[in-house]
């Protein structure tokens, strides 16, 4: 809990840790658009009211807020969530709110959003079910849920999580399509501006294990997979 208001968050070392390095990291994660644009076919945003549930410092706000009504960015610790209000004001964004929340509890109304949305925040399998419960509690009819989680099948970001935290990907691709979730996977890269921005990520991510990572890895790219887990809730 954070001060015993807000269940079920889990802490992220890395934006916690250093928020100003993980925004290089979300500057470099998909180049190529790719996952832009399957999140745009799967949960389109015109017009929507959107929660980002886990929104961190809210780096993917105002690029939401382009085309959404509203973006709800709820994100339960403090710092962060500073750090949103600062980049929405910087960047002049007036459709969006901060909101002290959890997954579990966001705070926000029954039926008062249009698409809830998180990206490698909370949702991870088995032990999410409070999240969903509380995601399909704010959703309006034929409201659309759309989780980001990497693809650790392929690609050498997923060849380095499964060495050193492994997980099982069917597993997890088993909880969500009991729950009645579609999955595709997205091929994209990060892609760095310079090797000092890549090596100081990955030492972010993997810790003492960079080291050992960076020495059979070249260039300025990490390809990287990505599982987008969605489904649709009702009918609008």
């Amino acid at each position: 809990m954070v001060d015993g208001w807000l269940p079920e968050v889990h802490p992220s070392p890395n934006i916690q840790g250093d928020p100003d390095l993980y925004e290089i990291e979300n500057r470099a994660i998909d180049p190529t658009g790719a996952l832009r644009a399957a999140l745009a076919r799967i949960a389109p945003l015109t017009d929507r009211v959107v929660a980002d549930v886990g929104a961190g410092t809210g780096f993917w706000v105002p690029e939401l807020a382009v085309d959404a009504r509203h973006v709800f960015a709820v994100e339960p610790h403090g710092p962060s969530r500073v750090r949103i209000m600062a980049r929405l004001a910087a960047e002049g964004v007036e459709r969006a709110s901060v909101v002290a929340g959890s997954a579990a509890r966001t705070h926000l109304s029954g039926s008062s959003v249009d698409v809830v949305l998180a990206r490698f925040a909370y949702f991870w399998g088995p032990g999410c079910e409070p999240g969903l419960a509380e995601a399909q509690r704010i959703l309006r009819p034929g409201g659309t849920v759309a989780i980001i989680d990497n693809d650790l099948r392929t690609g050498r970001f997923a060849e380095w999580v499964q060495g050193i935290y492994p997980r099982e990907p069917d597993a997890i691709d088993a909880f969500w399509a009991a729950r009645g979730f579609q999955a595709e996977s997205v091929r994209s890269s990060w892609r760095f501006e310079c090797r000092d921005h890549l090596e100081r990520v990955v030492a972010l991510e993997f810790g003492a294990h960079a080291p050992r990572l960076l020495a059979r890895h070249e260039g300025l790219d990490i390809e990287v997979v990505y599982r987008v887990f969605w489904r649709r809730f009702g009918r609008r």
